[in-house]
C-alpha cells in the first residue's frame, strides 16, 4: 500500500560507533530506513572534541547531494535522523539530530516516536525561563536532561525520561559515546549490530544489512544502552506494568526484510495473509492482488493459503514523490492515476481479490476499487490485513481524528458500499494476535481497540485542536499516496 495521508510513517533513526567512516555509513543507514521518513534528514558525527552537523528538509539524497555535507562530517561516531513529523510543523528548525551545549558538554538527539505529555512539559519549562527553538517534542527531553540536578549523563537522562510519557527510541551522541534508549512500553522497534569492531543502531534491521552489520539483538524496552571507550554497558529504566509494541510496525510500516521485535516483518507479514484467508476465504474468485507495496507480502501469503494465483495487476508510479501538490480540482481527480496503474489483461473478466494491509479514510481505495472495475475486472472482493482502525493512535503513528476514520462511523457494510466492491472483510483482532510473533512481549493494538496503554487526555486534547485548526489542509489530501 502507498502512503497515506493521515497515517504518517514514523521517523527512522541510525548510530555508529568506532568507524573511520562514520558519516558515511550513517548516511547509507538513513538510505535504508528512507521509508520511516522524507520530510527531512540529518546527521551529526563526533571526532572525539567536537560535534559537526548537517541537516535539512528533504530526502537522504537530496540533502547530502553536496559531497561537501558528508565530507565535513569529521569523526568516528555518527547519529542520524529520518523525520515525518507528528508532533510539530515542517521547518528547518524542526530538523535533527538536534545538537546543544549544556553545563554537561556537547550533546545531539536522535528521537522516534511521540510523546503525549509534552504539550504540559514544555508550559512547565517555558515558564522556568527555558527558550525553545523549534517546535518538535523532542526538544522537550534535551530540556529536561539539561536542567537535571544529576551529576552524570545517565542520572540526568533518566530523569529526564522520568518525566516524560509516550512513546520513543532514541540514539544520543556525546563527544566520545553513543547511547540508545528504548521506552519502557517498547512502542517502538530499536536494533543493535556490529561490524569489525563498530556498534550501528538502527530502527530496522534492513539498515543494518546495507552496511554490511550482523544483527546482535533489540534494545530491550526501558534499556539504556552505552557504548564508549570502556565497552556496551546496559542500564534500566523503571518497569512498566506491560511491555506494548506497536503492531503496526509488522502490518504497516517497517520493510518486509526487516526484522523488528525479534522477527522478520515478511514472515509475518504472509501469516497476516494466511489467518485473513482462513477467516475470509473468497468462493470463485479467480485472481489474488495486493495495493503495492506494503500489502504485497500479505497478499501473497492470502493467495497461497487461498491455493489462487497471485497476479501483478496494480503498478505504482514510485517517482513521484510525498510531496504531489494538487494545484486544482482536476488534478486532484487524477491523483490516484498519476500514482497507479491498472494492468487491464490481468482483470479482464475475471473475480478479483484486493488485499491491503488497512484503511484509513477510504476515499483512494474507492479509486482504485473503481479503477480496477474500469480495467474489466467482473468481481472485486476487498481484503484487510488487520481489523478496522477505529480511534487515533498518538505514539508516533499521526492517524486522523475518529471522524475522520472510515471505520469509526460505518460498519462493515456500510464501508464495502462505500468502497463500492462486491465483499468486504477485514481480519479479526484475534487474528491479528495469532498471526503477530509470540513472546514475553504484548501489543499495542489501541488504533482497533481503543485501548490505550498510557493516559492520553493531553494528547487527545492537542490532537483535536490540531486537525479542527488544519481542517482545509486535511481536505486537500488523499486517503494514501
Amino acid at each position: 500500500m502507498s502512503q497515506p495521508s493521515g497515517k504518517k510513517e514514523f521517523c527512522g533513526i541510525f548510530a555508529v560507533f568506532n568507524s573511520p567512516n562514520a558519516a558515511e555509513m550513517t548516511f547509507m543507514g538513513l538510505h535504508a530506513l528512507q521509508h520511516r521518513g522524507q520530510e527531512s534528514t540529518g546527521i551529526v558525527s563526533s571526532d572525539g572534541e567536537n560535534l559537526y552537523r548537517h541537516a535539512d528538509l528533504g530526502l537522504v539524497a537530496d540533502v547530502f547531494a553536496n559531497p561537501h555535507n558528508l565530507k565535513k562530517l569529521k569523526g568516528h561516531l555518527a547519529i542520524g535522523h529520518n523525520r515525518y513529523s507528528t508532533t510539530g510543523s515542517t521547518s528547518v528548525a524542526n530538523t535533527q539530530p538536534m545538537a546543544i551545549n549544556y553545563h554537561g558538554g556537547a550533546l545531539a538527539l536522535a528521537h522516534n516516536g511521540n510523546l503525549v505529555n509534552s504539550g504540559s512539559l514544555r508550559q512547565q519549562l517555558e515558564r522556568a525561563g527555558s527558550i525553545f527553538s523549534s517546535s518538535a517534542d523532542s526538544e522537550v527531553i534535551l530540556h529536561l536532561l539539561a536542567r537535571s540536578r544529576k551529576s552524570d549523563l545517565i542520572g540526568q537522562l533518566r530523569d529526564a525520561l522520568g518525566q516524560i510519557e509516550g512513546a520513543y527510541a532514541l540514539v544520543i551522541l556525546t563527544e566520545d559515546s553513543i547511547i540508545a534508549v528504548r521506552d519502557p512500553h517498547g512502542f517502538r522497534p530499536l536494533c543493535m549490530g556490529s561490524k569489525d569492531g563498530t556498534v550501528v543502531f538502527a530502527s530496522e534491521s534492513c539498515a543494518l544489512d546495507l552496511v554490511e552489520a550482523t544483527y546482535i539483538r533489540d534494545v530491550d524496552a526501558g534499556e539504556i544502552v552505552v557504548v564508549s571507550e570502556d565497552g556496551v554497558k546496559s542500564h534500566h529504566l523503571p518497569p512498566v506494568d506491560s511491555v506494548t509494541q506497536c503492531i503496526f510496525e509488522f502490518i504497516y510500516f517497517s520493510r518486509p526484510d526487516s526484522r523488528i521485535f525479534g522477527e522478520y516483518v515478511d514472515k509475518t507479514r504472509r501469516k497476516l495473509g494466511k489467518v485473513l484467508a482462513e477467516e475470509s476465504p473468497t468462493p470463485g474468485a479467480d485472481i489474488v492482488i495486493s495495493v503495492p507495496d506494503s500489502s504485497n507480502t500479505a497478499a501473497l501469503g492470502y493467495a497461497q493459503k487461498a491455493g489462487l494465483p497471485y497476479e501483478l495487476a496494480l503498478i505504482r508510479n514510485h517517482y513521484i514523490g510525498r510531496t504531489f501538490i494538487h494545484p486544482s480540482q482536476v488534478m486532484r481527480d487524477y491523483n490516484v492515476r498519476v500514482k497507479f496503474n491498472t494492468v487491464g489483461g490481468v482483470l479482464r473478466g475475471r473475480s478479483v481479490v484486493v488485499v491491503d494491509d488497512s484503511i484509513v479514510r477510504g476515499t483512494t481505495l474507492k479509486k482504485l476499487t473503481s479503477l480496477i472495475r474500469h480495467a474489466g475486472a467482473s468481481e472485486v472482493h476487498l481484503r484487510i490485513s488487520s481489523p478496522p482502525i477505529r480511534y487515533p493512535c498518538f505514539f508516533g503513528m499521526d492517524f486522523p481524528t475518529s471522524k475522520e476514520l472510515v471505520a469509526s462511523h460505518k460498519d462493515v457494510e456500510e464501508v464495502r458500499s462505500f468502497l463500492g466492491v462486491d465483499s468486504l472483510n477485514y481480519l479479526s483482532i484475534e487474528g491479528l494476535l495469532r498471526a503477530v510473533p509470540v513472546g514475553r512481549c504484548g501489543y499495542c493494538t489501541c488504533c482497533f481497540t481503543g485501548d490505550y496503554p498510557v493516559e492520553i487526555k493531553e494528547a487527545c486534547d492537542k490532537h483535536l485542536l490540531e486537525h479542527t485548526t488544519h481542517i482545509m489542509e486535511l481536505e486537500f489530501k488523499d486517503d494514501k499516496e
